[in-house]
């Protein structure tokens, strides 16, 4: 049976909430027994997300497969409960490198390379291979970007090419807007909407379905002034109103029947039976949004200027939070304001410091392990927090006043943390990292292993890692390496036993949380600062 396709693009502004409109979508038609999966396109003209600035773009999500991904694909992940491989996440550089090389080498018979039919062929083809290769029912694709971008003009002609040439009954366009609302008048204004429907319409795309953002439920006034102005339907108009969890909007758009819409739209009337798959969704939403008491947690970053810098790591935290049955209630804190004012640290239950890379904030994450550890704080390092954990160690614990990372300072005579041998003959930055998933194997009688249990697959994202010449005398003055990987090459978890608890893990376990089954070490620190 042919792949069915469903594009989704935005208007009026960035920002809007695409990632879970398609998120949302994808995952009521796999409630929906459809196999299901989802693509983002992202027209920028970085080849992958990884040397983008965290925050201006929000978090740089790796994939299992080593793929460095616009945050949306770990979206489609939390709400799919399935892993998404990195070629799901398509860039215009993608594309045009593809193209060049196969101009490069003649594949063209001399013809004159040009957008349309070469670009957009090609972005047809990686469409087209991955519904074909994953044997997929249908495809959810995600249009980056808003309309009337120039960078977007060739995908959104690709996926026009692509409703033309399969047909209207095997594609479905969704158009995500805005309905905003003035408080000085109280009306939901519809012309962002109108003028976005129309920008799409000069382009040759007319929308099936409008999803159309809002603070409050659509009135039925407002949709059928929607309806009348975008030629769609009144009942292809659907609300995507504001929600205390972006995992609640498959149930709003279930309840307006968006489910049988698509199906009917599909040819697929009578398929629709989702009552055996929503009682485990219904209860891992339920699950998310506990009351009953709370665990305050300081977040030591360097990009906490943007709540999106950090995005898998909030979820994991309050699927860990739901898990035990408590909510979480997470503060954000700039390690560069840390310095002067260590001790606010005194009154989270909990510290955790997340990934980052570079100078800049890292003396405040070092003066916040060494604090969280003098203090008896339960702390969680995850990658660069993994590597200052062990640096704090080492200048204040063992007695190296300048121990250091050699990525904070290259001149360092002691280099607790220092670059992967591999990488010192690279020279690129993007897609340069050690990245995706490695096994790792965990020591017995230790607190990773009552996490864990002897071994476990975690994603990665570092340059620099744990030098092996101090082992002897961090272990000596009482802190532990607990796991390793590649045959003892690398250390991946430190703790320190006589702490109430103290967790470093040098790969990135937030990438594997999921609502319902939340990442170990996440539910191991929750723990700890609840007692």
């Amino acid at each position: 049976m042919q792949t069915k396709f469903i594009f989704v693009t935005g208007g009026v502004m960035s920002g809007l909430g695409k990632g879970v409109v398609t998120s949302s979508i994808a995952k009521l038609l796999q409630l929906s027994n459809q196999k299901v999966s989802c693509v983002k396109i992202d027209p920028y003209l970085n080849y992958d997300a990884g040397t983008m600035n965290p925050v201006a773009h929000g978090e740089v999500f790796v994939t299992d497969d080593g793929g460095e991904c616009d945050m949306d694909i770990g979206n489609y992940e939390r709400f799919l409960n399935q892993n998404i491989p990195k070629t799901h996440n398509i860039t215009t550089a993608q594309i045009y490198s593809t193209v060049i090389d196969a101009e490069r080498k003649g594949e063209y018979l001399g013809a004159c390379v040009q957008i349309i039919p070469h670009v957009t062929d090609e972005i047809k083809r990686r469409i087209r291979n991955i519904a074909q290769s994953e044997k997929l029912d249908v495809l959810v694709v995600e249009c980056g970007g808003t309309v009337g971008d120039i960078e977007s003009l060739p995908f959104l002609e690709a996926l026009r090419q692509l409703r033309l040439e399969d047909g209207a009954q095997n594609v479905i366009f969704v158009h995500v807007t805005l309905a905003p609302s003035l408080d000085v008048v109280g009306e939901q204004k519809t012309k962002p909407t109108q003028h976005s429907v129309q920008e799409l319409r000069r382009i040759g795309i007319q929308p099936d379905l409008v999803a159309v953002r809002c603070s409050a439920p659509l009135h039925e006034s407002t949709k059928k002034k929607i309806s009348m102005f975008t030629n769609v339907t009144i009942r292809d108009v659907f609300s995507c109103h504001d929600v205390k969890s972006i995992f609640m909007v498959p149930q709003i758009l279930y309840d307006q029947g968006i489910v049988d819409t698509i199906f009917t739209k599909f040819g697929k009337v009578g398929l629709v039976n989702t009552s055996a798959n929503w009682d485990r969704w219904n209860s891992i939403v339920s699950s998310l949004d506990r009351q009953d008491g709370y665990i305050k947690i300081a977040m030591v970053g360097k990009y906490v200027t943007l709540a999106d810098s950090y995005v898998s790591v909030n979820h994991a935290l309050k699927h860990a939070g739901a898990k035990i049955g408590k909510s979480v209630s997470i503060d954000w804190i700039d390690s560069e304001t840390i310095n002067g004012n260590i001790e606010k640290l005194d009154k989270y239950d909990g510290i955790l410091v997340p990934g980052g890379f570079g100078n800049r904030g890292a003396d405040g994450i070092i003066k916040t392990a060494n604090h969280a550890r003098e203090k008896n704080i339960p702390y969680l390092g995850i990658c660069f927090g993994f590597q200052l954990a062990a640096v704090a160690f080492g200048r204040f614990v063992c007695g190296f006043d300048d121990a250091n990372s050699a990525e904070l300072d290259a001149g360092t005579k002691n280099a607790i943390v220092d670059l992967l041998p591999e990488q010192k003959t690279i020279s690129n930055m993007g897609g340069s990292l050690r990245l995706g998933a490695h096994e790792i194997s965990i020591k017995n009688n230790t607190i990773a292993h009552k996490t864990y249990g002897t071994s476990v697959i975690r994603r990665h994202r570092h340059r620099y890692e744990i030098n092996k010449e101090y082992l002897p005398v961090l272990e000596k003055n009482g802190m532990i390496f607990s796991a390793e990987s590649d045959g003892s090459k690398r250390m991946e978890i430190l703790e320190v036993p006589k702490h109430r608890f103290y967790l470093g893990v040098q790969f990135h376990p937030e990438f594997s949380s999921r609502p319902g089954y939340p990442e170990e070490s996440f539910v191991a620190f929750l723990n700890a600062a609840t007692s």
